[in-house]
């Protein structure tokens, strides 16, 4: 079935962005209240309060207030922290105290900035990169995220003296979960496992177009009690350095190692993917067996840029039609459009109807990488038509393409491999938050539910 998720888009907030060298001004912070300027105590000393303090994983939500200011006294909260690359992302909120000199963001809207309203952890998800077109991306999950959270006096423009500064680890493993490196013939992989023994539901992971090996959403996971095998299948170690062609003999592989894992539950096991990775996890539960569930995020049910080759059966890709792409005002293109349909290109239609797996579709209804949702639809109807179960879709109003674990901020545009320019990726920075707070949610309930997991 269909659902629409505003119902289920649940505030949510984040907060972060922060700049090591800001203006400050002389003297003590001037203070506007009431329409006049007075000047705050240089004494008084305001202190940032984080819960969990210190670090905790990146998808649990931050508690973040600030105690010892002037009563109404007005001020601007910045979040930051810079990628593996050295990208800057950040950004910025205003508020005002309350009558008690006391700030809590769980209970203060900001009144501008990044974002505005009531939203706890706005400083996190509003964070938008100084470079443009940069999509955030955490390839060692071994090291955390460091974000520099700072008050300072005033309202931007007018912003005074830093008043309060920390830092914030956001981590991508659980204490005491496993990382296991996996080289197993032509697999390369890695295994998250949960810290006691198992056996555990499995799960194979996979991305999107970008090549490596992305271990963020796996490692996080194995922290809900399943074993999560993200896999690399081009573009790392001595794998293909460009895609081509894609071998499902290779998944086929990596399917079979993880479902024979001593640690690993049968009979089947999970897979999950977004974008291209939605696309394979389609081809892989319609060729191959041991697939008992499958979550798809924003994937195509039409075979796009690579053919697929199972066996004798090869499945071509869909064609492109480059006089529908468009450009946005700002330079940006949008391919949207430019993808033929598979009810068209028939032989381009993966046959899901070979499949006997159980499948989530998770859709972006702002996703302009492609058609989600026509694609899920369109799945649904094949399988429906061949006597096989009906899947459920869930739309989530402006969400764009890029669904990752909570409070990740949006990528709006960024560069597109097969393009090879930027597109427009889509999406509405608090709806997109909203959505990966309940995909997140939703995924781990239907793995649970299908592979046998404790929810």
């Amino acid at each position: 079935m269909v659902t629409s998720s505003l119902s289920v888009l649940r505030a949510c907030g984040l907060y972060q962005w922060g700049l090591k060298n800001w203006a400050r001004m002389s003297g003590p912070p001037l203070l506007r209240l009431g329409g006049r300027s007075t000047w705050a105590s240089s004494r008084t000393t305001a202190t940032l309060s984080l819960k969990p303090s210190g670090r905790c994983c990146w998808d649990e939500p931050l508690h973040i207030a600030v105690r010892g200011l002037a009563p109404q006294q007005p001020v601007t909260l910045r979040a930051s922290l810079r990628d593996e690359k050295g990208a800057l992302f950040r950004a910025n909120a205003r508020y005002r105290a309350d009558a008690e000199g006391k700030l809590d963001l769980a209970r203060a809207p900001a009144l501008g900035g990044s974002f505005a309203g009531l939203e706890p952890m706005g400083l996190i998800w509003a964070m938008e990169p100084d470079k443009p077109f940069w999509r955030l991306v955490k390839r060692d999950v071994q090291t955390p995220f460091v974000v520099e959270l700072e008050v300072l006096d005033g309202h931007e423009p007018d912003v005074g003296q830093q008043l309060a500064r920390a830092l914030h680890e956001r981590h991508f493993m659980l204490p005491g979960v496993r990382r296991v490196p996996v080289r197993e013939g032509r697999v390369r992989a890695t295994l998250f496992l949960p810290p006691e023994p198992g056996p555990y539901p499995g799960i194979v992971d996979l991305f999107g177009l970008g090549g490596g090996l992305l271990e963020y959403r796996a490692s996080l996971l194995a922290g809900k009690g399943f074993a999560v095998m993200a896999l690399a299948y081009y573009g790392y170690d001595d794998l293909p350095r460009s895609l081509e062609t894609v071998h499902l003999e290779y998944f086929e592989e990596a399917v079979n190692y993880l479902l024979h894992h001593p640690e690993v539950k049968g009979p089947g096991i999970g897979l999950l993917g977004n974008s291209k990775g939605g696309e394979l996890c389609l081809a892989i539960s319609s060729f191959l067996k041991g697939i008992t569930a499958a979550v798809i995020i924003n994937g195509s049910v039409a075979v796009v840029g690579a053919s697929i080759h199972y066996k004798d059966e090869t499945l071509p890709p869909v064609g492109i039609m480059r006089d529908r792409i468009k450009v946005t005002k700002d330079g940006i293109m949008d391919v949207v459009e430019a993808l033929k349909s598979p009810l068209e290109d028939q032989k381009s239609f993966i046959p899901v109807e070979k499949s006997d797996t159980t499948f989530l579709f998770l859709v972006g209804q702002d996703d302009h990488n492609w058609k989600s949702e026509f694609y899920a639809n369109e799945a649904s109807k094949r399988l429906q038509a061949h006597g096989k179960e009906k899947p459920q879709i869930i739309c989530y109003p402006e969400a764009g393409h890029y669904i990752e674990p909570p409070y990740w901020p949006l990528c709006r545009a960024a560069h597109h491999v097969l393009v090879g320019g930027p597109i427009v990726y889509g999406g509405e920075p608090r709806a997109h938050t909203m959505a990966q707070l309940d995909v997140w949610e939703q995924l781990q309930t239907f793995f649970h539910k299908h592979l046998g997991g404790e929810s």
